[in-house]
């Protein structure tokens, strides 16, 4: 029992948990909602039940790599599993969901239906063979816009108005360069196996590059559409950070070490800045 709940929790990725917490945020800041219960049923879910829904289907499908990936088989990154923990684990994802589809569907009413139809057919579109996104260059990174579904969800839930376009914009830019990090933390499993991210396809010192470009226009567009300077010199550092990266270390790959240094230091920042953002209402107020 105990072992079940521990790859349950490691495969819905703990390590991710402040990014999906960060997203569920940002469509409330200026509200108080700390009293609402559906307010901490939603924060609930986009933790564990989501993250075992999004990372268990990709699981399920990336067995092999997974195992021989030394960044998985932990908290931070995921589970590594054995074929009876796979066996378990579309159940264990269903029963999971169930719960929190149900009083969701009650506070929400039938249109969120559309949204567990968006977010299964963002997941198919990335995870199935027919349609393989994540094995199809520049599309892998396209389908990463489906965490703005996480804004959606928050809005329908906490019954606030849906942010403005400019953090729509930047959420996808964010969600685009976290999987592209990832990517770049997978280099080395996924050549071996033959698989075509954009990574893979561009090669490990292009994809740096596009990693700081990513980072230096959203901290651009962070200044010109929020007026943030906390967040803009967060992406800027990492910006250089990574063009440096490529420049000096070309194609040496991440170290685990890097990699477990890299999560820990974005969990501290999206924790330490989260009530920061809550209480500005920063990204509320972009559009105003």
């Amino acid at each position: 029992m105990i072992r079940h709940l521990y790859h349950t929790i490691a495969v819905s990725r703990p390590g991710f948990w402040s990014t999906q917490l960060w997203f569920y945020l940002l469509p409330l800041g200026g509200y108080r909602l700390l009293q609402e219960w559906t307010f901490w049923i939603g924060a609930t879910y986009v933790m564990l039940p989501l993250g075992l829904l999004l990372y268990g289907w990709n699981d399920l499908l990336d067995v092999e790599t997974d195992r021989h990936n030394p960044r998985k088989g932990n908290l931070l990154f995921g589970a590594k599993s054995s074929d009876q923990e796979l066996r378990g684990l579309p159940a264990r994802i269903a029963w999971v969901q169930g719960p929190f589809w149900v009083i969701f569907t009650l506070i929400i009413g039938p249109k969120f239906l559309l949204w567990v139809a968006a977010t299964l057919a963002v997941n198919a579109l990335y995870n199935s063979s027919a349609f393989n996104f994540k094995g199809r260059p520049w599309l892998d990174l396209a389908n990463q816009i489906g965490y703005l579904l996480v804004f959606i969800l928050s809005s329908w839930i906490n019954q606030v108005p849906q942010l403005p376009w400019q953090a729509f914009v930047f959420g996808a830019a964010f969600a685009m360069h976290s999987h592209l990090l990832g990517q770049i933390m997978d280099y080395v499993p996924d050549q071996v196996k033959g698989r075509r991210t954009t990574a893979v396809v561009i090669g490990l010192v292009r994809a740096k590059l596009l990693l700081a470009v990513l980072l230096g226009v959203e901290s651009l567009f962070a200044h010109v559409a929020f007026g943030a300077p906390p967040i803009t010199l967060f992406m800027a550092a990492g910006a250089i950070a990574f063009l440096l990266n490529a420049v000096v270390k070309k194609e040496a790959t991440l170290t685990v070490g890097e990699m477990k240094l890299l999560l820990y230091g974005w969990n501290v920042a999206a924790f330490a800045s989260m009530y920061w953002v809550w209480q500005s209402g920063l990204f509320v107020g972009s559009g105003v």
